[in-house]
């Protein structure tokens, strides 16, 4: 750190009076280096979108419905019960996919997040190259 306290303070001797003293840093170049800095603002829109839903299946809800209801039919004793459930079951099952609707077109909303971006330029850091004594030297600092 000592050393380039000294250096830096020879090279404001240097620069400051050229004309009373006799400098042995040669030549001495200031770099400023940015880097890029990205801002991001969120923002929430509305997006909504088409969705087509297919109806339910009265023929699957019968099928179905009637397999329940005919096991359920047979655990009870009496005649013909196996049948008569598979015909409540079978009912039940179409009208369960009737009540689904015979499908169509609907739209679907929600909210999503979204981000402005903009991007801007600041300060680094500089580095200052100087020759002294026959051999570059360089710094960074800063400002």
């Amino acid at each position: 750190m000592k050393k380039l306290l000294v250096i830096v303070s020879l090279l404001a001797m240097t620069l400051s009076i050229p004309a009373y003293a006799k400098s042995p840093v040669k030549r001495a170049v200031v770099t400023d280096h940015y880097k890029t800095v990205i801002d991001r603002s969120p923002y929430q829109v509305e997006v909504c979108e088409q969705v087509t839903t297919q109806g339910g299946d009265p023929t699957a809800g019968a099928i179905i419905g009637g397999l329940i209801g005919g096991a359920i039919g047979n655990q009870m004793k009496g005649k013909n019960a196996g049948e008569a459930g598979a015909v409540i079951g079978a009912i039940i099952g179409i009208e369960n996919e009737k009540k689904k609707g015979t499908g169509g077109t609907y739209n679907r909303c929600y909210i999503e997040t979204r981000y402005n971006e903009t991007s801007r330029e600041v300060y680094s850091h500089s580095i200052i190259q100087f020759e002294f004594e026959g051999r570059w030297h360089s710094v960074s600092f800063v400002k």
